[in-house]
């Protein structure tokens, strides 16, 4: 038994000298990493003859798509369906799958499950990528994590096989489990090419039913995990923290002001208003063209899309919480009283987060936008700008433009798309090691507005 013992301690120092010869030493840059290995697994995949039902696909596009589907984004250069055979789309929906619930959850959850023993540090990483409050809740709430998206998937697939079976027969069933693992993930890809590509969902405009599912998905998806872990809970505990009832709240004022703000500037439906209001939240699906909207439309749809879905959820953009701390900050500094939400007051380095990170979305599809324009001079700025701003909150809407984009604008993109879903604050502390302060300095004064 002692000597298992040693086995096991020297495997895991081999581990740990590896790691810091790769320069991994904080789980935000493993987890970096991680996506960065399924995505070349992708990209390979995806180049090989079997994955086309033409010929191959060139590396850059096939690296595209990769990104897309790993980082759930949906922002497509070839059409799915007219592109890919079954075993490419079964890799694109493997991509799907892993970016939605994080390489690190799944490979820690298959760990579990084999009964492997779990350290501090791969605690860390797991409450890192589950967004856990605390590493020791980590293991429970990984469980739940996959036992939740397991559960809404499959509701999904099921109700979806009421729609596409008859409808497609057989292969409906490849078609449910395509659609509702993408709706689930945020991710935006779909089947339904062969009514025209880059349709997405234009030819249910008039099914309410599947639009309602896949509302249903996005909605799961989207609010985020930890927040479903506590609804699961409410009849033991009888409350909601603080983080769930924010979440559930701007869910809510979000999706009915983008309702009714579509609704007044476009010429769609009540229910096209809804759907493109819950999916420009990271989800990517659309029943109208983009491309056809006014410029109200586009900039209404930007906000949502980059503010995107909840933490610890499946959507990227700033988030939903991050959006609420910025407004009740700037409300408190408005009427000079302290920051409160749902009689909870908002710990004092949030509103400095929650400002960091705007402003550095802010820049990063501003710069993203300005490069853009100046590698595509033919595209509008409105369509630069939605453009960056979707891949960016890993939403996948576009007006029309990605297809045509040149190889320097499809790299730009793919940068984009990877920032985006990681986080700008993670990617900016990826090479940042906290040491302490050495040296304390007075405090100066700064006129501030």
């Amino acid at each position: 038994m002692e000597k298992i013992k040693n086995i096991r301690k020297k495997l895991r120092h081999q581990r740990s000298v590896r790691r810091r010869k790769l320069g991994l030493s904080t789980p935000t840059q493993i987890i970096c990493v991680s996506f960065i290995i399924v995505i070349a697994l992708g990209t390979l995949l995806l180049t090989l003859p079997i994955s086309s039902r033409h010929g191959r696909l060139d590396v850059l596009n096939a690296m595209f798509t990769a990104t897309s589907a790993t980082c759930v984004t949906g922002l497509v250069v070839r059409d799915t369906w007219t592109q890919f055979t079954w075993f490419g789309q079964a890799v694109v929906l493997l991509l799907i799958q892993v970016g939605g619930l994080g390489l690190v959850t799944l490979t820690s959850f298959f760990a579990l499950a084999m009964r492997r023993r779990m350290g501090f540090r791969d605690l860390r990483l797991l409450g890192e990528s589950v967004s856990a409050d605390g590493y020791d809740q980590a293991k429970n709430v990984l469980k739940i994590v996959v036992g939740l998206a397991a559960m809404f998937e499959g509701i999904g697939v099921l109700l979806l096989l009421f729609a596409f079976v008859p409808q497609f027969g057989p292969e409906g069933v490849w078609i449910s489990v395509f659609t509702a693992i993408s709706a689930f993930c945020n991710a935006g890809f779909d089947l339904f090419g062969r009514f025209g590509a880059y349709s997405s969902l234009a030819p249910y405009v008039n099914n309410y039913y599947v639009q309602a599912v896949i509302m249903f998905m996005i909605i799961s998806g989207g609010l985020g995990f930890m927040v479903w872990v506590e609804l699961c809970q409410w009849y033991q505990k009888r409350r909601l923290s603080l983080h769930a009832k924010v979440v559930l709240f701007m869910s809510l004022v979000l999706t009915a002001a983008g309702t009714v703000l579509l609704k007044l500037t476009e010429d769609i439906t009540w229910m096209g208003a809804f759907f493109t209001s819950v999916s420009a939240r990271t989800a990517g699906f659309s029943t109208f063209p983009l491309g056809s909207f006014s410029g109200a439309g586009l900039l209404t749809v930007i906000v949502l899309m980059v503010i995107g879905a909840s933490p610890g959820s499946t959507g990227g953009g700033i988030k939903t919480t991050t959006c609420y701390v910025l407004f009740e900050g700037i409300r408190s500094s408005a009427t000079n009283t302290s920051e409160k939400a749902f009689r909870y007051a908002v710990p004092a380095d949030a509103f400095r987060k929650a400002a960091v990170i705007t402003l550095l979305a802010i820049g990063i599809v501003l710069s993203g936008t300005y490069i853009l324009v100046i590698l595509e001079p033919g595209v509008p700025f409105l369509d630069a700008l939605f453009e960056m701003s979707s891949a960016f909150g890993t939403a996948g809407l576009s007006t029309g433009i990605s297809a045509g984009l040149c190889d320097a604008a499809k790299i730009l993109t793919i940068l984009i798309m990877f920032i985006g879903r990681l986080g700008p604050l993670t990617i900016a502390s990826l090479w940042y090691f906290t040491k302490g302060e050495r040296v304390s300095y007075p405090e100066g004064n700064i006129a501030i507005g």
